[in-house]
């Protein structure tokens, strides 16, 4: 029994001295062990990783199984693979290697990495935080010589307190610098740098590490990157080792990134996100470069407000960016945009367009002929050449500047002089000439600062308000309103009378057509009765002809019958011819006018009276309506009346005579 015990004693002494020698050492197949020699060999003289097998811990490190060593030898740290997440980077920093050199901010990377810690140290590796990263995956490392740090832990064996603090803060400024997951940019966000956004952003690169600017630099030239040389493509700054190949310098980089995910080792390089540039149609964008080479002057021959220079070259760039969107970088040179289209500037401080230009400007003040104090508003539209814009930035730097500077003051001291020579009534009357003189007299003047003057547009003069000079010129306003209604009224009145005019005329006219059929009807029994008159007349002509042919032949009868008969008939026939004759000259000479006086006399009167027209009329006609109107009618009749009595008197007068001289027979 005491036999039993003393064996199981010895047994369990004997693991005992097995695990504290560590003769046998089991390593998990998810952890690795990292090796310290205890005794056995010199001791280190500088550095940590034993390279030749001295007392301290060993390049190698033993994977997954068993490992047998001599008893009391060796110590083995066995620690946990490292693991990087998906979507995550890691950060190496080594305790041991080659110093840094003065400047360098991160060790340089050696052929076989870290896993060959031997290689490591052997290929000229550098303690430190190290240029390389370590991207999704596991990774058995020899946590002596690497702390590793990630998100959520840092692997490694820590020897002291001051370490673990140089690990801490190096933890820290990535955290602050989000350098533990990649830079990625979408279309419209952006994430891996300062902060988050939502705008349409591009990455501008800042690199701590690699020789420093010449001192008249201010943004580090584009390097690296041709795909096609491998020694010099830094595939957007990811390959440290190829960017300072290449001649990279620290600072920041001219060199932007656009859409896309990108491992960059933020103790290298940090990103700041900045919008894209967009110029606008009906805009163009003059590039003012702050870096480059110096450029030969493209301004040409008579320009002497300064030098337009090639693209890529440090000033005012020639060729002007159209309308688009551009990944530009705004450190390396500012965009000034210039609008293209017809702008409009209001000298009026109640009405800002959006382009802001005219911000700064106010109504201008006049004085006039007559001493009148007004305001004047104006509006100019202007244009300008997308070709000349480089030339208006290089002269004014800006639009803005540009309108307070220049245009204010020429457009204003115009108008005052303009003012002085007219009178506050010329100035309101004679806007529209003073409008056209202005824009064709301007153009010259806007043509000299690379400017097209559109049109020049003229408000009302006012006064200001509270100020006498304004109230003085209300009044004038007012007389001239009250004088303008006045001259309204007057036309009114007179297109009133015309009015009335024409509607007596309408009346008289439609008063004339109701009794046409009267008048119509009395003209044609006029012309009837005249008719039959002129008939009559003609018959009792050919009826004095028959009887004097008869008179003739009957005398010639007689003759032949004897002499005393003849005589007699002779006397009988002559008297009778005589009669005839007599008859005859009263109806063909101025009897045969009496005598159709007395017709138509007679025949007037049956007129009237078969017409039953009335002999004063019941409307008063004038007389150019219808010229055959009852005005002509009663002409007519007084004159037959007055010749007939005059004829009348006319034959008295000779009976009256003859009556007069005939004496008395006893």
């Amino acid at each position: 029994m005491i036999w039993l015990i003393t064996a199981a004693a010895a047994v369990v002494i004997l693991a005992l001295l097995v695990f504290a020698s560590n003769v046998i050492v089991y390593i998990p197949n998810d952890r690795v062990g990292i090796v310290e020699r205890l005794w056995g060999a010199p001791s280190l003289t500088e550095g940590l990783i034993a390279l030749k097998g001295e007392v301290g811990f060993q390049p190698q490190v033993l994977r997954g199984g068993l490992h047998y060593f001599f008893p009391f030898q060796y110590r083995v740290h066995k620690e946990d693979l490292v693991t990087i997440p998906q979507g995550e980077i890691g950060y190496v920093f080594a305790r041991d290697g080659k110093d840094l050199a003065d400047g360098q901010a991160l060790g340089r990377s050696v052929d076989g990495g870290i896993v060959d810690v031997a290689a490591f140290l052997r290929g000229g590796g550098q303690k430190g935080p190290q240029r390389t990263i370590l991207r999704e995956g596991t990774y058995a490392l020899n946590l002596a010589q690497f702390a590793i740090i990630t998100l959520n832990r840092v692997h490694g064996l820590l020897l002291s307190r001051e370490e673990a603090d140089t690990i801490a803060k190096m933890g820290a400024v990535l955290n602050e610098r989000r350098g533990f997951s990649p830079v990625v940019i979408v279309s419209g966000q952006a994430r891996g740098g300062t902060e988050d956004t939502t705008n349409d952003l591009l990455g501008v690169v800042t690199v701590h590490d690699g020789p420093v600017l010449p001192p008249d630099e201010i943004v580090a030239p584009r390097v690296g990157q041709d795909p096609t040389n491998v020694a010099t493509f830094h595939n957007n700054f990811q390959n440290i080792d190829a960017f300072l190949r290449a001649g990279g310098n620290r600072g920041r980089q001219h060199q932007v990134l656009v859409e896309g995910t990108y491992y960059i080792n933020r103790l290298f390089a940090t990103v700041d996100f900045i919008p894209k540039t967009v110029v606008p149609v009906g805009s163009v964008g003059v590039v003012v470069s702050y870096i480059g080479k110096t450029g030969a002057d493209r301004s040409g021959d008579g320009y002497s407000h300064g030098e337009l220079v090639d693209n890529d070259c440090r000033g005012v760039w020639k060729e002007p960016l159209l309308p688009g969107k551009y990944a530009f970088n705004t450190y390396a040179g500012k965009i000034q945009l210039v609008p293209t289209t017809n702008f409009i500037l209001k000298w009026t401080p109640e009405v800002t367009n959006l382009h802001k230009f005219d911000e700064n400007l106010t109504e201008v003040s006049l004085i006039t002929k007559d001493a009148f104090e007004p305001l004047l508003p104006l509006s100019v539209v202007v244009h300008i050449d997308y070709r000349k814009a480089p030339l208006v930035v290089q002269r004014f730097g800006d639009i803005k500047r540009l309108v307070d500077q220049t245009l204010d003051p020429m457009v204003s001291a115009y108008f005052k002089n303009i003012g002085q020579t007219k009178t506050l009534i010329q100035l309101i009357q004679d806007r529209a000439a003073i409008q056209m003189l202005a824009g064709e007299q301007m153009k010259e003047r806007f043509a000299a600062y690379n400017l097209e003057l559109q049109e020049v547009l003229i408000g009302t003069p006012h006064g200001s308000a509270g100020n006498a000079s304004g109230a003085r010129i209300d009044t004038i306003l007012n007389q001239l309103r009250d004088r303008q209604v006045a001259i309204e009224q007057v036309a009114t009145y007179e297109l009133q009378e015309q009015s009335a005019m024409k509607e007596r005329s309408l009346r008289e006219a439609r008063a004339t057509t109701d009794i046409q059929a009267e008048l119509t009807n009395s003209s044609i029994q006029i012309a009837i009765k005249k008719n039959v008159g002129e008939a009559a007349v003609v018959e009792a002509n050919k009826r004095a002809e028959v009887i004097g042919i008869n008179a003739d032949a009957e005398r010639r009868r007689l003759t032949a019958e004897g002499d005393g008969r003849a005589s007699a008939i002779a006397a009988v026939g002559k008297a009778e011819a005589s009669a005839i004759q007599a008859k005859s000259q009263a109806l063909t000479g101025e009897g045969a006018r009496l005598q159709l006086i007395n017709t138509l006399g007679a025949q007037f009167a049956e007129a009237i009276r078969d017409g039953q027209i009335a002999i004063v009329p019941k409307i008063a006609l004038g007389g150019d309506a219808g010229g055959q109107g009852i005005g002509s009618l009663i002409q007519l009749a007084s004159s037959l009346l007055a010749e007939r009595a005059d004829a009348g008197l006319a034959d008295d007068t000779p009976r009256v005579a003859a009556e007069g001289s005939s004496a008395p027979t006893a």
